[in-house]
């Protein structure tokens, strides 16, 4: 069995390691280096072969003594492979990735303009890939004379392509521009993968336009990798099973719902059933400020708790693979929902018959048909999934097999 791994610094979020155990029977570990390490760690290895990632993709070229075509062409390495002779092979399987994550565009968008985000190590395969395809770009970057300052330039992009960081976890929620500032854009594709939707990805979906993350691309060039570090091919389907499985186990499920609809206990249920974590928005809510949500209301307003809420919301849905109880209330602020479709879906939970009003301000206040005719349009327009269960038990095993978790 071979021994392989990820060079990197910042390691503790990779999902190499899930990924590598669907492609084959090796060892795959993660090495966090820091940068004066890496010359020597990679002297003094006997692996077989690693993944590179940032910050050391070019530092890593220095220790080879041989570079494909691809690693050449694009300056800088994210696999290596042990030569027979000794010594390290430097390939970039990040090219393949990004034509995956290109796609069939690719033909379709020859010789139409496109724009790339960022000047970094990730632009440069961006670049390499779309040079290859002959689809021309422009690269914007913090300096030099095309910025941000000046993307009006460059309006008439039918392709933007995001190779910065901007947005990644864990600053969720930023994103390097407004894409309406492009009338002829039919493509969004972002190499970020954590979160898996990126809010300049979210933006493209609002706009009605094409948009995808980098999860494909990353399933993409770990396959390739693969097929290197096992010196042989791979099925063509790889690739897509790998990122299905990926977001299944990385994606949480949100649970919204009326008051008293049973999303706390459904939660329970299905975290028990997944071996998924649970976060209760409410208690969250209620233990950060030390006193029952009944009192938030009661002392300072319906307003202020949804601060409250929409704070609590922004941390835990950073996270993956968890299981979200929402409070009623979480649609009735349309910046809620970017944050609960970032890493993961919405399930309504549709339940019939009456609902209890205990310790529910709202419910108790308004009154739960009112309520109810209020936010039923929230809900159908939030939900990817509505479940209609008469017990959590029944919800939570609905669940689980609608979304093959």
């Amino acid at each position: 069995m071979g021994r392989f791994g990820l060079i990197g610094r910042a390691l503790g979020h990779s999902f190499s390691p899930a990924i590598h155990a669907l492609i084959g029977d090796y060892e795959y570990k993660l090495y966090p280096l820091e940068p004066e390490e890496l010359d020597g760690f990679l002297r003094a290895s006997d692996g077989d072969g690693f993944n590179v990632t940032i910050p050391y993709k070019i530092d890593a070229m220095k220790s080879c003594r041989e570079l494909s075509e691809r690693a050449r062409a694009v300056g800088c390495v994210n696999t290596l492979t042990r030569l027979p002779g000794g010594g390290w092979r430097g390939d970039n399987t990040d090219w393949d990735g990004f034509l995956h994550l290109l796609g069939e565009d690719a033909e379709r968008l020859r010789g139409r303009p496109a724009l790339v985000l960022g000047s970094g190590g990730a632009s440069r395969t961006v670049r390499a890939v779309l040079a290859s395809c002959g689809i021309p770009f422009a690269v914007i970057s913090r300096s030099g004379s095309d910025t941000y300052a000046t993307l009006e330039r460059h309006a008439d992009a039918e392709l933007i392509v995001n190779a910065t960081p901007v947005g990644m976890y864990p600053k969720n929620g930023a994103s390097p521009v407004d894409l309406r500032l492009f009338p002829r854009c039919r493509l969004v594709l972002d190499v970020i993968y954590n979160p898996l939707r990126t809010a300049l990805l979210l933006q493209a979906e609002e706009l009605g336009l094409p948009a995808r993350g980098g999860l494909a691309m990353l399933a993409a060039q770990a396959v390739r990798a693969g097929e290197l570090f096992l010196g042989r091919g791979l099925p063509a389907a790889l690739t897509d099973r790998i990122a299905a499985a990926i977001t299944r186990r990385t994606g949480n499920v949100a649970l919204i719902g009326m008051p008293g609809c049973g999303k706390t206990t459904t939660a329970q249920v299905l975290g028990r059933l997944t071996g998924r974590p649970v976060r209760d928005l409410d208690r969250i809510v209620a233990e950060r400020e030390g006193c029952p949500i009944a009192e938030i209301f009661a002392r300072r307003g319906e307003a202020a708790f949804r601060r409250l809420e929409t704070e609590v919301l922004a941390d835990v849905s950073k996270e993956s693979g968890i299981v979200i109880a929402t409070g009623g209330g979480v649609v009735t602020q349309p910046r809620n929902r970017p944050l609960l479709r970032q890493n993961g879906i919405c399930v309504w939970l549709d339940r019939p018959g009456e609902l209890p009003v205990d310790g529910r301000p709202l419910s108790q206040s308004v009154g739960v048909e009112e309520l109810r005719r209020r936010r039923l349009p929230l809900y159908r327009a939030w939900a990817d999934l509505t479940v209609s269960a008469s017990s959590a038990q029944d919800a939570a095993a609905k669940i689980k097999e609608a979304l093959q978790l």
